[in-house]
């Protein structure tokens, strides 16, 4: 019989994995990244009386993404153009960008894997004797580890061409020249951090679902047991 279990801590362990999950895949999918020096784009206005006016634009490059100035030189309503500079794997600008996007995928998929378990961990709470929450933890701990090693190649990727026409020729592996860092790149530092305290978490999970308050609610025969 299937017993629905919440707890205030099983809860939050499952409300932290679901965000943890989609914060990194928001981050990954971000053209923001890296934030490009200034540069300027000039047109005149549809009166004629006011021609050359000069705006500043930071142009944005993320591991395959990038945000630029709309070409043309009539005003649009959307100025700015975003999308994949590369159209394959192969295209991506370093070979250390295309490991970090090999790294960042499969612990993705890890984290994106264990946010849907979490969902039916309040109806099945063990798999052939298994805490669900000890396995999910676990994996938890493995997506951390390919997160780490993502975002530590990545910075190694900014001597790339790509990166030295936004950020300037001073740009080199671990210096980002005259590019600032956006807030793709820190969103992913903040998930990385939160995945191991989810991995550690799962074991309070676990604890406060197998502890002998929650088996008195079952000896007395009841399906929805909450507990604070």
């Amino acid at each position: 019989m299937c017993h629905v279990i919440v707890t205030c801590r099983s809860m939050l362990w499952t409300l932290l994995s679901i965000v943890v999950a989609f914060a990194e895949l928001i981050a990954f999918m971000s053209a923001d990244w890296l934030i490009g020096k200034a540069k300027t784009h000039s047109h005149a206005k549809a009166d004629n009386q006011t021609r050359g006016v000069s705006e500043p634009h930071h142009p944005t490059l993320g591991i395959y993404a990038r945000c630029i100035r709309n070409p043309g030189t009539q005003p649009v309503q959307r100025e700015t153009v975003c999308g994949p500079y590369a159209e394959n794997f192969a295209e991506i600008a370093s070979g250390f960008w295309q490991a970090t996007a090999i790294f960042l995928a499969v612990g993705i998929f890890i984290l994106c894997t264990v946010a849907l378990v979490s969902v039916f961990t309040m109806c099945v709470q063990s798999i052939m004797k298994k805490s669900i929450f000890n396995v999910c933890g676990l994996l938890q701990g493995i997506a951390g580890l390919f997160l780490i090693l993502g975002l530590i190649l990545y910075p190694a990727g900014w001597g790339c061409q790509k990166a030295v026409s936004y950020c300037g020729h001073y740009a080199s592996a671990y210096r980002p020249g005259d590019c600032s860092l956006g807030w793709a790149f820190y969103t992913a530092i903040g998930g990385t951090v939160l995945t191991f305290i989810c991995a550690v978490f799962s074991a309070q999970a676990e604890i406060a679902t197998s502890s002998d308050k929650v088996q008195e609610e079952i000896e007395e025969g009841k399906n929805l047991i909450c507990l604070l």
